[in-house]
C-alpha cells in the first residue's frame, strides 16, 4: 500500500507539473504517454505471437503531435489517422511477420489507445482545457474511489463478469452517484459554469470512465494479462493508468463546448 501511494504522489506530481508548465509540456506529456501505452500494448501482443508494426503507431502519435502544437485544422489531424491506417495495411502487405492479425491489431493500436491520446493533446491546446482536464479528471477520480468502496460494501451483484469478474453494479452506481458530489465541488471552483452543467458533465464524465476501464480490461483480458506493464510501482502500466481517462476526458470536453454559449 505504500508503495502504491509513493507511486500515486509521485505520479500526480509530475502529471500536474507537465500540464500547468505549458502549452507544450500539456501535449508533449501526452504523447509521451500516448507512445508507452502504444509500447505496452505491442509487447503484450508478441506474447500471443500477434508482431505489430509499432513504429507506425509511434509515428502517428508524434505527427499528431506536431500538428497539435501548430494548431493544425482538425482536417490534417484526420488525414494523419488516414495515413497511419494505410501504413499499417502497407506494412502488413511487405512484410511476413506483421501479415495478418499484425497489420490488423495494428490499425487497432493506432485507434486504442493512439487516436484517444491524440484527443487529448487536440483538447489541451483550446480554451477549454483547464476546464476539461480538471473535470475529466476530478470525476474520474473520485468515481473510481467510490466504486471501488461501493462495491467493496455493497458489491453483490457482478457488472461484467466476463471481463472484470471484480466489478459489481452496486459498485458502478456508488460511481455515478458520486458525480453529483464531484459537480458540486467543480462548480465552486468554476462559477462562471452553470451548476446543472457541472453535474450533468461530471456524471457522463464519470460514467464514461467506467466504461473505459472496462474496455481496457477487455483487452487485457483478450491477451491474458493482469496488468500492461510494471511501469508504475502498484498501479501496472501505464496504459492502466489512462484508461478511464481516455474516455472521460473527451466526454468533458464534447459537454462543455457544446454548453459554452450558457457560461456567465
Amino acid at each position: 500500500m505504500k508503495k502504491r501511494i509513493l507511486s500515486a504522489i509521485v505520479l500526480l506530481t509530475v502529471t500536474f507539473s507537465c500540464i500547468l508548465l505549458s502549452e507544450i509540456s500539456r501535449v508533449l506529456f501526452f504523447a509521451a504517454a500516448g507512445l508507452l501505452c502504444s509500447y505496452e500494448l505491442s509487447r503484450n501482443l508478441e506474447t500471443l505471437d500477434i508482431y505489430c508494426c509499432a513504429w507506425v503507431m509511434y509515428t502517428h502519435v508524434l505527427l499528431q503531435a506536431v500538428l497539435a502544437l501548430l494548431h493544425a485544422p482538425a482536417v490534417l489531424c484526420i488525414a494523419a489517422l488516414a495515413l497511419a491506417i494505410y501504413l499499417a495495411m502497407f506494412s502488413g502487405i511487405l512484410h511476413r511477420k506483421v501479415s495478418g492479425p499484425g497489420a490488423f491489431y495494428t490499425c487497432s493500436g493506432v485507434a486504442y489507445p493512439g487516436f484517444l491520446f491524440v484527443l487529448l493533446m487536440r483538447i489541451s491546446v483550446t480554451d477549454l482545457w483547464q476546464q476539461t482536464l480538471l473535470i475529466g479528471a476530478a470525476s474520474t477520480w473520485i468515481c473510481d474511489s467510490a466504486a471501488l468502496f461501493g462495491g467493496m460494501r455493497f458489491g453483490k451483484h457482478p457488472l461484467a463478469p466476463l471481463v472484470s469478474p471484480k466489478k459489481t453494479v452496486e459498485g458502478c452506481l456508488c460511481g455515478a452517484l458520486s458525480s453529483l458530489l464531484s459537480g458540486a465541488l467543480l462548480y465552486l471552483v468554476f462559477p462562471q459554469i452553470p451548476l446543472w452543467v457541472c453535474l450533468l458533465t461530471s456524471f457522463l464524465a464519470s460514467s464514461m470512465g467506467q466504461v473505459g476501464d472496462l474496455a481496457e480490461s477487455l483487452v487485457k483480458r483478450m491477451i491474458g494479462v493482469k496488468d500492461f506493464s510494471n511501469l508504475i510501482p502498484g498501479h501496472g502500466g501505464m496504459f492502466d493508468r489512462a484508461d478511464s481517462l481516455l474516455f472521460s476526458i473527451p466526454t468533458t470536453y464534447l459537454c462543455l463546448y457544446l454548453a459554452q454559449p450558457l457560461f456567465r
